[in-house]
């Protein structure tokens, strides 16, 4: 019985940080909807109530019972979740005189409280509130406050229960994860045992009783979690894993060949498919973003599909899909907002009639990488930069032809090779150029030019939810700069974005 945190979603923008900071601490957790939680079963050994975009004041404000789990099991309450708890046992929540947002310092801690263990007075913490607890109910009692917060934190008396007004999960609130240790480790009494290594023993195993001799069908991307998924099912059932790799036209400079032979080399049943002439041909035309990635993953389920069909008596098909993936499929007001397609999480599932199995589904991102690290795999593969399924198709803004990916490929191979050379790829999450539909007048020695210009992408980030423009240095960017212009036909100027997320997204299309 894997031991689990229940972390109950109202909304917030930090929730999916609340369990990542509890997982780095070695902690099983699951994030589930306010308004559709799962039955508090005795693997659940304690719960945490996230914050939300709504005010505990409005009409339509989310309401949750929480009979049976307070008092029950040890209880968090964060920013919404406090004030929520506060109010509907008879306290007061009113708005602030003046909005509560940013860095602020514990003017107060109860030192005796086992929450604020190892955190004293001064402790930078991080708010994100418009509402304020004025009066606490009957049994409340004040542990934390902040110069402008009275409120800061609280516990109720004879009970596992407490409520902060800030969010440790921020990085910004500098005893965070001491805080969340404290409840994990003392309040609720965890063990502790969710590690990479016990990760792979627990699903290698749970993958032999689940698929036995049945053989299964992967479609192999080149990138950390198709390839971790691919490790894992190689280890549970060796060559009963078919890989299928397919070449859509527009991956990178020679990345077909390259991650084919890295595939074989980790011992993996892999068949690498140059279908490029399909896609290219079914994106003929086409300029929409959405139109794009519609046509690319229909001619892709008709590749693979074809493909699959040529290995008898295949049952089931493997998908890389990780946690947030899930998590945006069941959010609090249901299926999130369509930002763009994903190839997981639906469709193809439907149309092969095969049976589903996915072995990352409860993992985030880094999650995946530690998993991949503990198989010994290379690190060049699991240090690889996100990339779209679309590939260069959504790097390329209007129609897709295969001049276009051409002079994109080597543009793409001279910012990617020159981040490696100079010791900048690790330093940034993901990278990438995009080719613009513009022109624009340039001078190569006596002669006018009207070509192409090309944007240069590189972001800071843990999870690709939010994304900082990478400060790479002056000297760089001229460098690559010049060398994309005189190297690449057709490109007469660079230019490097720096637009965070959000506003923007990381890929332009």
């Amino acid at each position: 019985m894997q031991e689990t945190i229940l972390i109950l979603d109202f909304g917030s923008q930090y929730t999916q940080l609340i369990a990542r900071r509890v997982r780095e601490l070695n902690v099983y957790c699951e994030i589930h909807p306010f308004n559709n939680p799962p039955e508090l079963t005795p693997d659940v050994k304690g719960v945490i109530l996230s914050g939300s975009p709504y005010s505990t004041l409005q009409e339509d404000a989310p309401q949750f019972d929480l009979t049976g789990i307070k008092g029950n099991v040890p209880l968090l309450g964060v920013c919404y979740g406090a004030q929520y708890m506060a109010l509907t046992s008879g306290g007061k929540v009113a708005p602030s005189e003046i909005r509560e947002y940013g860095r602020a310092n514990l003017s107060t801690v109860s030192s005796s409280d086992i929450l604020f263990e190892g955190i004293g007075e001064g402790s930078q913490v991080w708010m994100s509130h418009g509402d304020t607890i004025t009066e606490l109910p009957t049994g409340f009692q004040i542990v934390a406050s902040t110069h402008d917060v009275k409120v800061a934190g609280y516990k109720i008396d004879g009970e596992d229960t407490y409520g902060i007004q800030f969010h440790p999960e921020v990085y910004h609130s500098t005893d965070g994860t001491q805080l969340l240790k404290n409840f994990l480790y003392d309040i609720v009494g965890v063990v502790g045992d969710w590690t990479p290594a016990h990760f792979v023993d627990e699903t290698v195993a749970a993958l032999k009783e689940q698929l036995g001799n049945d053989k299964v069908v992967l479609g192999l991307s080149g990138g950390v979690d198709s390839s971790v998924a691919a490790m894992l099912l190689h280890k549970a059932i060796g060559e009963n894993l078919y890989c299928i790799f397919v070449n859509n036209g527009l991956l990178r400079k020679n990345e077909f060949t390259d991650v084919l032979k890295q595939y074989e080399g980790m011992g993996l049943n892999v068949k690498g498919v140059d279908a490029s002439e399909q896609f290219l041909s079914a994106l003929a035309g086409i300029d929409e973003p959405e139109a794009k990635r519609k046509a690319i993953g229909r001619v892709f389920i008709e590749v693979f599909d074809q493909e699959a069909h040529l290995i008898e008596d295949v049952t089931w098909l493997a998908q890389g899909t990780i946690y947030p993936d899930i998590i945006e499929s069941i959010s609090v007001n249901g299926p999130s907002a369509t930002i763009k397609s994903h190839h997981n999480v639906g469709g193809l599932p439907d149309f092969m009639k095969l049976k589903v199995v996915e072995p990352l589904k409860t993992l985030f991102k880094d999650e995946v990488r530690r998993v991949g690290a503990s198989m010994d795999m290379a690190a060049d593969l699991l240090g690889r930069h996100p990339f779209p399924g679309p590939g260069l198709a959504i790097r390329i803004l209007g129609d897709i032809t295969a001049e276009k990916v051409a002079i994109l490929q080597e543009v793409d191979y001279i910012f990617i090779q020159g981040l490696k050379d100079e010791g900048l790829y690790d330093r940034v999450w993901q990278a990438g150029s995009i080719l613009l539909p513009v022109n624009s007048v340039g001078v190569m020695g006596d002669e006018r030019t009207y070509e192409k210009v090309v944007a240069l992408r590189a972001v800071e980030s843990t999870d690709g939810m939010t994304a900082d423009w990478v400060h790479l240095p002056y000297e760089f960017l001229a460098k690559v700069s010049n060398q994309i212009i005189n190297k690449v036909k057709g490109v007469n100027r660079v230019v490097y974005d720096i637009s965070s997320k959000p506003p923007a997204t990381i890929e332009w299309e």
